[in-house]
């Protein structure tokens, strides 16, 4: 009887940590809300990766948004260590009481996402908290690596391949999503006392980052700089697109989608007239539309599968996944050892119950 019930427990501690429907409800409204370019594309995305890349988002989201709100470094700095330790508790699948946290554990152990992909997220997130600022275009692009190509790589496990090609455009995606991100918010970053753009870029345009910064404002100098980083990711977007022949056929248009609406938002950075300071470039409704339903159609031609070489600095994400074991087969009902063994302690149990009542009910 005692080994029914630490059976019958473990059981019950397992299905408790799984994501809830209230749990993938949750996650949807959070990416809804926060983040209406990815969610615009996931639209695109089977079922089956879609609700899953919910959770994924929602825990970036969550770490993102908890490092962005806090006061001042020290609170930032606490707050990214408060990451990494519900991190870790997912990671384990003995996730912290949030549907975030939840639908993160599942993620992980079902589609054997190495802890080293988010910790490197969370990696990035504690550089924002410092404050930190990049010399040239590989100190920035190893940012964009841990912050944005993490979250390529992840999200490529959850479509189900694992090639390292694949892997590492995926990472490439990511970082030039990254790279139109940070040209957008020029301005809004600037206001909020944040530098990213590369500080050996900005000297050579003749601005000295530091006085910029204390008055930040748009001139020909800085539009130099702020086309020079668009050009570099419609480049890593170039890239990215070799590698979409490798995911899934039903995955592809979501991604193509994620690709297409971000470089619109550099192309309207550029339109106008590549100022991140006044104004903040949108895609409208409309367009994200039209984007989609270009994303959506038959593909006329298969791309070349791209063979290129990770960027070196994500070179470490695609050597963390290829060091990890891959999602554990899921055996068939009729060969589950595990589950008919259980089941067989449940019915000795029942039996033992019925024999004590049947006695005691003896004269």
């Amino acid at each position: 009887m005692q080994a029914a019930s630490h059976a019958r427990s473990e059981v019950k501690t397992e299905v408790e940590s799984e994501a809830s429907p209230a749990d993938r409800a949750a996650c949807r409204a959070a990416i809804r809300g926060g983040s209406k370019s990815f969610f615009a594309a996931s639209l695109l995305l089977p079922a089956r990766v879609r609700h899953p890349a919910y959770g994924l988002y929602a825990f970036c989201r969550l770490a993102d948004d908890a490092v962005d709100g806090a006061r001042d470094a020290q609170s930032r700095g606490a707050a990214v260590e408060h990451l990494a330790g519900r991190l870790t508790r997912a990671a384990s699948g003995r996730p912290a009481d949030h549907p975030a946290d939840r639908a993160l554990a599942a993620v992980m152990e079902a589609h054997a996402i190495p802890p080293a992909l988010p910790r490197a997220l969370l990696e990035g997130l504690a550089w924002d908290a410092e404050g930190r600022r990049y010399a040239d275009l590989a100190a920035l692009t190893a940012y964009a690596a841990r912050v944005a190509g993490t979250v390529g790589a992840m999200m490529t496990l959850i479509m189900g391949s694992r090639d390292p090609n694949v892997l590492a455009r995926a990472c490439d995606l990511g970082v030039a999503m990254q790279f139109t991100n940070i040209a957008r918010d020029v301005g809004e970053d600037a206001r909020a006392g944040r530098l990213y753009l590369p500080l050996a870029w900005m000297r050579e345009a003749g601005l000295d980052p530091e006085a910029w910064l204390a008055a930040p404002v748009h001139g020909p100098a800085l539009a130099g700089v702020v086309a020079r980083l668009l050009s570099e990711a419609d480049r890593l977007y170039a890239r990215a697109q070799a590698g979409i022949a490798g995911l899934p056929a039903d995955c592809r248009p979501a991604i193509r989608a994620a690709a297409l609406i971000y470089a619109e938002i550099g192309r309207a950075v550029a339109a106008n007239g590549h100022d991140a300071v006044g104004a903040r470039a949108r895609v409208g409704t409309p367009r994200k539309l039209a984007l989609l339903a270009r994303a959506a159609a038959p593909e006329r031609a298969a791309p070349v599968f791209g063979r290129a070489p990770p960027l070196p600095e994500t070179a470490f994400l695609v050597a963390a996944v290829a060091g990890a074991p891959g999602p554990a087969r899921r055996l068939p009902a009729w060969w589950d050892l595990r589950g008919r063994a259980l089941h067989a302690l449940d019915l000795i149990e029942t039996w033992e119950i019925r024999d004590a009542r049947a006695r005691a009910a003896l004269p």
